[in-house]
């Protein structure tokens, strides 16, 4: 007990030194004799609770607990003190390798939230969800805690199985989920495609060590094959390295031109800028953001719409520009704390307040597709100029140029949907059952199959032999989600990636609105002209928001 005392009271010293430091300077040595004093009286606390407390008591969670207290006290969801036990998740995200699930997840208004599982992954094919909440594991609660104590027990060798208690929006009770972990290997693109008139399509899924890399290898295959014109889809891309956010958008940049500015209270702002002449110049660029774009995704994005280099289309990014940088403390401790934040070449601000993320909720409608779609909200946010003199906004986040909504369902679909949902684990296990013996009976299958009422009914019989009783009414009902969803997992399972994407393209709102303009504009200046719309105007196909929508756009 003594032993973790003296270990860890110089740590929680420290935590208050790098907490207060540039506020010590200004103050005087009087300040500083301050705050040692409160240290001093906080180990004196701490000797009594351990010499007179009647019950037994942990020392070392409680010195973890205050530390965390001081930390939480910054009300940045980004800094976090992590225990020597849990620092290796942090490269989660950088790595090539892990064992795990293949899950993205973040805090978000105190729950451990699914942001995207990564596609092929087992997160992915078991069911689990964007916006899913995790709140068990392995039959653990996880109430009151963080990001990185759920992803410790999420990952673990591969072979092992693990239990993901959920909720999910509409459905009453927890969802179990038991999940196989594998071997995660994340591309950063997973393939790349040849659209119609000479649009080549790049999905980007995460900014890693050989980003650039596979970005420019993408890009110079799809040359070959006789690309005049690019969608990069930065959607569900949750960023990565600082490095090779720089490094992909030097590709699309002249040297000299600014990419990002790092602003700290503790030094002059720090700018990065492009080094290299671009390989396609001449090529016209549409970029795909939505709320899962974040950090290197959207200093990116922010950059080529501040340069007028590329046209972004979709709805506002996430707003995290902040920089977190890792202090190592006593006993294997860090602690990881936001030190800077991320500026765009206009000056924009990408890091969005905690006050405004919360308010996007509000916003958010259904989709065909079962995902959350936000509304615009432009309200009170700043304006900016591109280099070009195009209005760009502020306000966190990075602000597309034209603002397309996907279909989003009415009121009795989404009642039907959720009834469907709330079934969890065994849809989940119907639904990839019934595709594999769909498979079966149609080995000639092309991607662009329908999903007919008998498939409907077929599928209805595989959730029944599994004691999910749902009507067939209930199907019925929610017929364009679940024929989305049942084609779309036997295009995973029959051609992986790129079938899936070939298979759900034609329904993609957004993309068609790329390709659209793109087929239309002769360079990247023309596709400005041609876009024509305000800004954040809504383009949402058929009709508004919550209402059904033509399945044959």
């Amino acid at each position: 007990m003594t032993r973790a005392r003296t270990v860890l009271v110089p740590t929680l010293i420290a935590v208050f030194a790098v907490t207060s430091g540039g506020w010590l300077l200004q103050r005087g040595v009087g300040m500083r004799a301050n705050v040692y004093l409160h240290a001093r009286v906080f180990e004196e606390v701490m000797n009594r609770i351990e010499s007179s407390f009647v019950g037994e008591v942990d020392l070392d969670s409680l010195y973890e607990a205050a530390i965390t207290g001081v930390v939480d006290r910054l009300e940045d969801p980004n800094s976090r003190f992590l225990p020597a036990a849990m620092w290796e998740n942090e490269r989660i995200r950088t790595q090539g390798e892990y064992g795990g699930v293949g899950l993205e997840v973040i805090d978000r208004d105190g729950y451990i939230t699914i942001v995207a599982p990564i596609p092929g992954t087992p997160g992915a094919r078991a069911g689990l969800r964007p916006g899913d909440r995790i709140v068990e594991v392995d039959g653990r609660s996880l109430d009151g805690w963080v990001t990185d104590q759920a992803v410790d027990l999420l990952r673990g060798e591969p072979g092992t199985t693990v239990q993901v208690g959920i909720r999910r929006p509409g459905a009453g009770a927890v969802i179990t989920f038991e999940v196989e972990r594998e071997l995660i290997h994340v591309p950063s693109v997973p393939f790349a495609v040849m659209l119609e008139d000479g649009v080549g399509y790049v999905p980007l899924l995460v900014f890693n060590r050989t980003t650039t890399q596979e970005v420019r290898a993408a890009l110079d295959s799809l040359a070959a094959e006789g690309m005049t014109s690019l969608v990069l889809d930065l959607r569900r891309n949750r960023g990565g390295l600082l490095t090779e956010g720089v490094g992909l958008t030097d590709l699309f940049l002249d040297p000299g031109m600014d990419i990002v500015e790092i602003r700290s209270r503790a030094s002059t702002p720090e700018r990065y800028a492009a080094r290299d002449r671009q390989s396609y110049p001449d090529l016209p660029i549409v970029v795909l953001v939505e709320y899962g774009s974040a950090s290197a995704a959207e200093i990116l994005a922010g950059a080529l719409q501040d340069h007028d280099r590329a046209l972004l289309i979709g709805s506002t990014t996430y707003g995290k520009g902040s920089v977190q940088s890792l202090f190592p403390l006593s006993g294997g401790n860090v602690l990881k704390l936001t030190t800077a934040r991320w500026f765009t070449p206009s000056g924009r601000s990408i890091q969005m307040d905690v006050a405004d993320q919360r308010a996007r909720g509000e916003r958010g409608v259904l989709t065909v597709r079962g995902e959350v779609a936000e509304r615009p909200g432009l309200e009170d946010k700043p304006e900016f100029r591109s280099s070009g003199g195009r209005l760009v906004r502020g306000g966190g986040g990075i602000v597309p140029d034209l603002w397309v909504m996907q279909d989003t369902l009415s009121a009795d679909e989404r009642e039907a949907f959720r009834e469907v949902i709330n079934f969890g684990g065994s849809f989940v296990t119907a639904l990839q059952s019934w595709a594999v013996s769909y498979l079966q009976a149609h080995p000639d299958l092309e991607p662009g199959f329908p999903i007919t009422d008998d498939d409907l009914a077929s599928f209805h019989t595989s959730l029944q032999e599994r004691e999910a009783n749902l009507p067939m009414a209930t199907l019925l009902r929610a017929r364009r989600s679940m024929a989305f969803l049942l084609g779309n997992e036997i295009a995973v399972q029959a051609w992986g990636d790129r079938g899936s994407f070939l298979r759900i393209a034609a329904s993609d709102a957004q993309l068609d609105r790329a390709l659209e303009l793109l087929s239309a504009a002769s360079g990247p200046e023309d596709l400005f002209a041609l876009a024509g719309s305000p800004l954040g105007q809504v383009e949402a196909s058929g009709g508004e928001p919550g209402e059904g929508a033509d399945p044959s756009r």
